[in-house]
């Protein structure tokens, strides 16, 4: 059984980054949990199925092989054999993520994969329910997390560093919906484990974080 650090924490709390970072430093694999719900999302997309569908997006999920390899220590994520990488950052995807990752199905699909990433490897593993269901039992759990109005401004500045057009009222709008939807869905809602730490990114450098993490560690 490998080490196990769990991030979770909202949507655009640059849980992502830091754990890539954390991982690096201490010679870990990262699981990036959000990207196998998005590239289930693009699955979903791709085929028009929609998400309150439940039973065709149970269905389709049978068709769906999400695994991971590393490249260089890079995750790249395959669906059904294809590097999908650079198609599932889109807000389209995360929003379609954010809502199928209800789904139990979607849910049960990818479970055996992050397991067995968490057996074999110390790993570092963000999402939104990893402390509290996915790695009950990990070492370190850390609540990754930032007001609505900095996660929406940094991931309006992301998006204009890329030469997207976006709105900051929007962006902010539509993290607002998505807490909504992680922290009252039925299933693995998004909510802090009792024994994780409580990291406020909002007034911290991403240096700051990782530093922090890396003395939790």
């Amino acid at each position: 059984m490998g080490f196990q650090v769990a991030i979770d924490g909202p949507a655009g709390a640059g849980k992502s980054t830091i754990a890539k970072l954390v991982a690096k430093k201490k010679n870990f694999i990262y699981v990036d949990t959000g990207a196998m719900y998005r590239a289930v999302a693009l699955f979903l997309l791709r085929n028009n199925i929609k998400a309150e569908d439940a039973d065709a997006v149970a269905a389709a999920c049978l068709n769906a092989d999400i695994t991971i390899n590393y490249e260089n220590g890079e995750q790249i994520v395959l669906l059904n054999g294809e590097n999908v990488n650079s198609l599932i950052r889109t807000e389209e995807v995360g929003s379609m993520a954010s809502a199928g990752s209800a789904n139990p199905h979607v849910r049960a699909h990818l479970l055996n994969l992050q397991l067995k990433l968490a057996e074999q490897y110390d790993v570092v593993m963000d999402g939104r329910d990893i402390g509290t269901c996915i790695l009950p039992n990990a070492e370190v759990k850390i609540f990754l997390t930032a007001s609505s109005h900095v996660r929406a401004n940094r991931r309006y500045l992301e998006l204009k560093a890329k030469g997207i057009a976006c709105d900051l009222n929007e962006i902010e709008e539509d993290i607002k919906k998505r807490d909504f939807q992680d922290m009252t869905r039925k299933h693995s809602p998004l909510r802090q484990a009792d024994d994780a730490v409580l990291v406020d990114s909002s007034q911290m450098s991403i240096d700051d974080v990782v530093a922090c993490l890396i003395q939790l560690i």
